[in-house]
């Protein structure tokens, strides 16, 4: 497989299922993107809500649409995600693991979980890019994160658009417990992790536990944001960095993304809309 596309690479905090039905500010810009990848020939996804003892690499060439949640409106699980799998990509996905010296197998009957296709109903509802999940050890932190990120990254050479889906905060007791407005904590984190991100500042973000404000009741345990870690790992040395605001859910969940690499003609795309190189969107 070969492709002229250096595929773009994206962190999306996907929020409640509910983003599914209520796209709020992300989702529209998550469409304007998904309007400008062409040359992408398929999109490989890591979630939080597939986790495993070892690395797995769905082969499923028809995987189903999961609704992993409950007690959500019941439109949400009337929802589908029809798309085509990505069975030969996924099987050089394995390949590049393996050499990269983790122990990974295929699985041929996993579908989708909802940290996958909620967010790709706004980025590309049409679903006419073949998707595949790999999922994420149990065993990950940041650093492994990085490190499981950089055995992915050269895919993107190969017209492959990797998606670390998680959120910029995640507290589902907050969650659960409802706020009467944005909890001052949210949006402390996530303008901390933005700076880190943009300026580079690894070793804090490796450390983001001890030097991120917040961070304990920002993310209680990490599986939602090591994903970021993934995205950060898969970076390439030529890619650039936008910063989307996605604003605040419920008054706790952080909606902010980010994504590395936009091809040129969604660069023009965004020209025309009066965006400019190295602004936020």
């Amino acid at each position: 497989m070969t492709s002229s596309v250096i595929a773009p690479l994206m962190f999306i905090s996907h929020g409640a299922p509910t983003f599914a039905i209520e796209p709020g500010v992300l989702g529209e810009q998550l469409n304007n993107i998904g309007q400008g990848l062409g040359g992408v020939k398929a999109i490989l996804v890591v979630s939080p809500h597939w986790q495993t003892a070892d690395i797995e690499v769905m082969t499923n060439p028809l995987p189903e649409t999961v609704h992993d949640f409950y007690g959500f409106p019941k439109s949400l699980y009337e929802l589908s995600y029809p798309v085509n799998g990505a069975t030969a990509v996924a099987e050089k996905t394995i390949e590049a693991l393996k050499k990269a010296g983790f122990s990974v197998k295929e699985n041929p009957t996993r579908g989708l979980d909802h940290g996958t296709w909620v967010p790709l109903m706004h980025l590309l509802p049409n679903g006419d890019i073949p998707v595949f999940q790999v999922s994420m050890p149990r065993s990950l932190d940041p650093q492994s994160a990085y490190a499981l990120g950089q055995s992915l990254g050269s895919l993107r050479k190969e017209g492959v658009m990797i998606i670390a889906s998680g959120s910029m905060t995640h507290n589902l007791h907050d969650f659960r417990q409802g706020v009467g407005g944005d909890l001052p904590y949210v949006s402390s984190f996530a303008d901390w992790v933005k700076q880190a991100v943009q300026h580079e500042q690894l070793d804090q973000l490796f450390a983001y536990r001890e030097f991120a404000p917040g961070a304990v009741r920002a993310h209680p345990t990490d599986e939602h944001f090591l994903p970021l870690f993934i995205a950060l790992g898969a970076r390439l040395s030529d890619v650039d960095l936008r910063t989307i605001e996605g604003g605040i859910e419920y008054g706790i969940l952080s909606m902010d993304s980010f994504v590395w690499g936009l091809n040129s003609a969604f660069t023009n795309r965004l020209h025309e809309a009066d965006v400019h190189e190295g602004s936020e969107i």
